[in-house]
Formats: structure tokens, C-alpha cells, sequence
């Protein structure tokens, strides 16, 4: 199985990560594979709209997607929303867990525990989940401290996700690339 052919399967509980440099392709991609299945599109965002270039950002994201997604803003609270908002019969695409953690960090939650209760919510979870993120672990070495936690964090939290989901994809220049097929290792 490609990326290009990749499905999401007709029912749940499943769940993808979907990981690449800015401007990628990866949020698009992975609205394309929601759109691509039954069900009701849910879009679980977790950016805040802290200034005027991300008030745009978010508006042409909206804009992009359509009036036909449900929507979630959360910045903070991942794992409730897919424990208490989430049904069977959505198809939900998170974006993005890189913002998510850039939250967590700036509120100074814990962050071992926060990943560990969105692990656990995404086990119990009925929907199929499609989760975007930035890999930014390719570059080079931050010059400051703060930078390289969140360096170290994201590669952290893309590990532990990838070890415990059904599928991950890398999406370099608009092509997707299959990391871990479903039912792969």
C-alpha cells in the first residue's frame, strides 16, 4: 500500500498521523482523506488566533475547508474532547498536535502527562482519527533552550503516537509517503 491509494477505513476506532515540514501538504492531504470517507467531518483545531497574521491563517483554513466540518476549537484539552465530543460516526481530523504542544508549553502544563492522557483518550476513542502534525526534528539545532525543549517534545510525542496508531505518513513537497501501514509494525 502507497500513501497516494491510503484509506481511511469505513469505521472506527483507527487512527493516522500525518507529519511534515511547514507548507508541506500534510493538512491538506489529510483533509482530503476525511473528506474521502463516510461520516461526519470533524475539525479539531488547535491554533489561537493571537495576532493578525494567524486570525488570517485560521479564516483562509476555514475558508479552505468549507461550511461542511463540524467544528472544535481547542487549544489545551485534546484528550476530553476525544473522550466527550467525539461519536462513532465521525471522521475527525486534529490540527495540529505541533500548536497543541506549543500550548501546552506557553500555559506551562506538564507534558508527559498531557501526551500520556491524549494516548489514552485516542484508546478508548470510537471515531477514526486523523491527527497533523509538524516534523521539525530535521533541521537544524535551535540556538536557545526553549526551542530545542519543544524540538525534543515533538519528537517525543510523534514517537509515542507512532508506536501505539494504525497508520503514519509523511507528506514532503505534496507527495505522501507511507511510514507505518495499517496493521504494520
Amino acid at each position: 500500500m502507497t500513501a497516494d491509494t491510503f484509506s481511511l477505513p469505513a469505521e472506527g476506532p483507527f487512527a493516522a498521523l500525518i507529519l511534515g515540514g511547514a507548507r508541506s501538504g500534510k493538512s491538506r492531504y489529510g483533509e482530503a482523506l476525511v473528506r474521502a470517507s463516510s461520516g461526519r467531518a470533524v475539525y479539531i483545531a488547535t491554533a489561537e488566533a493571537r495576532d493578525d497574521e494567524m486570525t488570517a491563517r485560521i479564516a483562509k483554513h476555514r475558508e479552505q475547508r468549507g461550511s461542511d466540518w463540524a467544528l472544535i476549537e481547542e487549544p489545551i484539552h485534546l484528550a476530553r474532547v476525544l473522550r466527550e465530543q467525539v461519536r462513532a460516526e465521525d471522521v475527525v481530523l486534529v490540527d495540529c498536535l505541533t500548536l497543541w504542544l506549543s500550548n501546552l508549553m506557553g500555559e506551562e502544563r506538564e507534558i508527559a502527562s498531557a501526551v500520556d492522557e491524549l494516548l489514552a483518550a485516542i484508546e478508548t476513542c470510537p471515531a477514526r482519527i486523523v491527527f497533523i502534525s509538524n516534523e521539525i526534528g530535521w533541521g537544524i539545532v535551535p540556538d536557545n533552550a526553549l526551542a530545542r525543549t519543544f524540538r525534543d517534545e515533538a519528537g517525543r510525542l510523534h514517537q509515542q503516537l507512532s508506536a501505539q496508531i494504525d497508520a503514519v505518513v509523511a507528506v514532503i513537497a505534496g507527495l505522501p509517503l507511507m511510514l507505518k501501514e495499517p496493521g504494520g509494525p
